[in-house]
């Protein structure tokens, strides 16, 4: 198979579960200490590794693996183990903190959130915040695979990938603060 650059690709051809595949090469990058390779995905400007990247989805969706490949790379920088991820990127941000507080207990968790979700076009800028802040809390990334399947369905309104990451932020039953027992009443209540 080649693509419009005229470079062949012998690896496995696309399909339905191309954001897995791309997820599994973008693993064995690290596994197989490939760090010229992850250097160049974390280049802004498309090399030969971001183009290997793309050729795992659908043509129309190129330019979302090629950038997906790219946050792999900003978040495996430096390191030997790789990481799948897990949960969608609103699930990854409510990770994002510190001994004051995770995700919606962090005000900066809780603004570069509010960012990614506002977007009307994919925010390749706050996702790139966003996983660099993971990186630096040294907490997982969001699932690759997910991360890859939710920004090609960005423009989908009954996908409604954004509020989904909303909601997984912000969900009630996992909140880092303690619910106490006892009520509390306004200064202006009678007693």
């Amino acid at each position: 198979m080649r693509d419009s650059s005229g470079l062949e690709w012998t690896g496995p051809v696309p399909d339905q579960r191309g954001g897995d595949q791309l997820t599994a090469w973008l693993v064995s990058l690290v596994h197989n200490r490939e760090y010229g390779s992850l250097a160049e995905l974390r280049r802004t400007r498309t090399t030969d590794a971001h183009i290997r990247a793309g050729w795992f989805g659908p043509q129309k969706h190129r330019e979302i693996y090629e950038n997906v490949a790219f946050l792999f790379g900003v978040y495996h920088q430096g390191r030997s183990t790789p990481l799948y991820g897990s949960g969608s990127l609103g699930t990854a941000a409510r990770r994002i903190g510190d001994g004051t507080g995770r995700g919606p207990d962090n005000p900066g968790a809780q603004r570069l959130l509010a960012r990614v979700v506002a977007s009307r076009r994919i925010p390749w800028r706050h996702l790139q915040h966003t996983v660099t802040r993971l990186r630096s809390c040294e907490q997982p990334p969001p699932s690759w695979t997910r991360l890859t399947d939710d920004l090609t369905r960005w423009y989908d309104r009954r996908a409604r990938i954004a509020y989904g990451w909303s909601v997984d932020f912000h969900h009630p039953g996992t909140r880092g603060r303690t619910v106490s027992s006892t009520t509390t009443t306004r200064k202006d209540a009678t007693q």
